[in-house]
């Protein structure tokens, strides 16, 4: 069932070529307030390409993106930023060699008041450990202890949940998450998970690409199924079992959008 609130995030009809490849094909995307949706596809159903269209890394060649019902045309991902979208992408984005704090802060630095920082362009060290502290906190990350802890020296969920807790910090929209548990075990892909869910609590919405069906059931409200460049449907955990949703996937089914009935393709 469609949601009557209007949609935080609204794409519509978006196409993307790459030369003679096509990679969107006039799919569209609706994000809701408060809610975690789930983007899946197999490999070369566009999905990636659709996501990099929302975040400013690619720009469309038609079609039109809304936010907040106002129509937005992002160049470049700062672009995307300055709007209040966070995108995590699955390679991260993480300076080995920073603390923690430095990284929640990397291109975003904060300045010490006063000559000091606008004269000298000291960095106002505490400060930001402070403010990474009480974000660390805010999402339940229990596993970070020691905010100066270079990032070299944490697992691969901490450092996954430092980036998402960047994202939160400056997401003032919605947070995109790519695949945030494709290098990570079991106990930590619980971790990043539990990471979206306290994101959704905190009523910030959340566009999760991923391939991993239990954990998308796990965690989304509704899915986006991708193909061949195309949304095929948007289902619910509820209303579809994991083997129809990979069946829809593959194209061994389809789905009347309108009814979201299940049939053969022949």
């Amino acid at each position: 069932m469609t949601p009557t609130v209007a949609p935080v995030l609204e794409a519509k009809n978006l196409v993307k070529t790459y030369g003679r490849v096509v990679a969107v094909d006039g799919a569209s995307l609706q994000l809701y307030p408060g809610e975690v949706l789930a983007v899946v596809g197999d490999n070369g159903a566009g999905k990636s390409t659709l996501i990099k269209c929302l975040s400013g890394a690619e720009t469309p060649d038609e079609g039109t993106i809304e936010l907040d019902g106002e129509e937005i045309s992002f160049r470049r991902p700062q672009d995307s930023r300055d709007a209040g979208i966070e995108t995590v992408y699955q390679n991260l984005a993480i300076s080995p060699a920073l603390d923690i704090a430095s990284n929640l802060f990397l291109g975003r630095e904060i300045r010490k008041k006063g000559p000091l920082g606008s004269i000298f362009r000291m960095l106002d060290g505490s400060g930001m450990k402070k403010i990474a502290k009480e974000q660390i906190a805010l999402l339940g990350i229990g596993t970070i202890q020691n905010i100066g802890q270079a990032a070299e020296t944490l697992s691969g969920g901490q450092r996954q949940a430092v980036s998402v807790a960047r994202a939160a910090a400056f997401g003032q929209k919605l947070i995109i998450l790519d695949e945030p548990t494709a290098a990570l075990g079991v106990r930590e892909s619980k971790q990043v998970l539990k990471l979206v869910e306290n994101l959704r609590d905190r009523g910030l919405p959340v566009i999760l690409i991923s391939h991993n069906m239990p954990q998308v059931f796990e965690v989304a409200d509704r899915i986006h199924i991708q193909r061949l460049g195309k949304r095929i449907a948007v289902v619910t955990p509820k209303s579809h079992t994991m083997n129809e949703v990979v069946a829809v996937m593959t194209g061994a089914l389809e789905i009347d959008e309108e009814d979201q009935s299940l049939g053969p393709v022949r």
